[in-house]
């Protein structure tokens, strides 16, 4: 008999948006470092896979106005990581950084050391931005076209691969008898060329446990799924929902296939939210009264006005999906945020049919189309909803998150891991030594040699 399939868990902190409740009682400090250890040291109680922080490279704004329920004021990644390696010992540390605003020899170096001083646990989640708003934080100023983000993301990470590989695993000789530190005078010799970058020189950073440290990708658009098939070793996507999460699971592995890689290199983890019960129906009821705090009158209307890109402050909430047209190409009302639709028009058009043919108001609309993420239910029954996920392919594993920071996750590891433990997909203890062993990757190679992890 095979054995079973193995679910793989993160958990990310999703600072403050419309999954989360900030002004709840039970929630802490998005920014004070305890709350992160609070998080981190749960994570690895409940022996899950990585930690996974969120970007926010830029306030939200709506209007002219910052956006009290979505203010994105989130410390620094590298240096929150860097300090959860020093009170952790096995759980993953994974940072999103953007690839259109960062240089590879910078990226190359911070992930090279974050992998160092946490003994080969770190990992990437590259993403990319054709946000004008957010570009005018940066040195480039304004933004890229958008059809060139991938091209950049693209060299961004060749750059990065090659950088790593510029030392070998056997570079560091230190010989303090012959006074000899390094191999030879070539270690760290790099040079690449490229649309957007020109650059060579000798990279000081050695070779960290992993080689490469673990690359994530969330690509939404056909490129992005191309991008993240071709390059990434796992792929955090939106997709929870059964049947769409094995639409997904199913394309991506096609592309990875087509890309000439094996499919189990490229795990697939969709975010989720659990909320429990004691019973079925009392975990419905708690679902209804957070989703009430999550989604209320006003945010429904800065959600929609996301699609619309138009401010919509005489809209009722409460009444029917507005018969406005969105304006996609006016200046951008809600401003450091991601885009949710690729087309405004259709969106729109979409949840008008949604509230006319099931009744719903605006707000009734958004709560159903942005709850999306949710395992209801008691712990008996999302262990089985989770492993079953899992084994019929639909996705390898989840990224969990939790309305409420840092706490949320603790009923998940007291209550769910127990049971996904005791139906033997889920591990007791830590087995491997860097986060690929963990996820169950190959050791990165260089040039052909043999990786350096597991």
């Amino acid at each position: 008999m095979s054995a079973a399939k193995q679910v793989i868990l993160g958990a990310y902190f999703p600072g403050v948006n419309h999954d989360t409740v900030w002004s709840d009682p039970a929630s802490g400090s998005h920014i004070d470092f305890a709350s992160f250890e609070h998080w981190a040291r749960t994570a690895e109680r409940g022996k899950l896979d990585l930690l996974f922080l969120a970007e926010g490279l830029r306030l939200r704004t709506r209007g002219e106005a910052i956006f009290d329920q979505d203010v994105v004021g989130r410390p620094d990644t590298f240096t929150v990581l860097a300090s959860l390696a020093a009170i952790t010992e096995h759980v993953g540390l994974a940072g999103t950084i953007n690839s259109t605003f960062n240089e590879p020899y910078e990226l190359a170096r911070k992930f090279a050391t974050l992998d160092l001083l946490s003994g080969g646990r770190a990992a990437w989640n590259v993403v990319t931005s054709f946000d004008a708003p957010t570009g005018e934080n940066f040195r480039r100023g304004g933004f890229l076209h958008p059809s060139q983000r991938y091209e950049r993301a693209g060299e961004t990470l060749a750059a990065t691969r090659r950088l790593w590989d510029s030392w070998g695993s056997d570079a560091v000789v230190a010989d303090q008898e012959s006074g000899r530190f390094l191999r030879d005078e070539h270690v760290g010799d790099f040079s690449f060329r490229g649309e957007q970058f020109d650059i060579a020189g000798r990279f000081s950073t050695p070779r960290s446990p992993q080689g490469h440290p673990v690359v994530l990708q969330a690509g939404e658009s056909p490129a992005g799924r191309d991008f993240a098939a071709a390059n990434s070793d796992a792929i955090f996507s939106r997709y929870q929902r059964f049947d769409e999460a094995r639409a997904f699971y199913t394309d991506v592995k096609a592309r990875v296939r087509k890309a000439g890689r094996d499919p189990d290199e490229v795990k697939i983890l969709p975010s989720a939210a659990i909320i429990l019960g004691d019973t079925e129906a009392d975990a419905r009821d708690r679902h209804a009264d957070i989703r009430s705090r999550q989604v209320d009158p006003f945010t429904s209307i800065v959600l929609a006005e996301t699609v619309w890109n138009r401010d919509l402050s005489d809209v009722d909430p409460d009444g029917p999906v507005p018969d406005l047209e969105p304006a996609p190409d006016a200046p951008k009302w809600i401003k450091g945020r991601a885009p949710l639709t690729q087309d405004a028009h259709a969106t729109a058009e979409a949840w008008r049919e949604l509230g006319r043919r099931e009744g719903l108001t605006l707000r009734q609309v958004v709560t159903k189309v942005f709850d999306r993420n949710v395992f209801v239910g008691t712990p008996s029954s999302v262990a089985a909803e989770i492993d079953r996920y899992v084994r019929e392919g639909a996705v390898d594993g989840f990224i969990l998150g939790s309305h409420v920071s840092p706490s949320g996750l603790d009923e998940v590891v007291d209550r769910v891991v127990p049971l996904l433990q005791d139906r033997g997909v889920f591990r007791t203890e830590y087995t491997g030594t860097t986060l690929r062993d963990n996820l169950g990757l190959a050791p990165a190679s260089r040039f052909g040699e043999p990786g350096t992890a597991g």
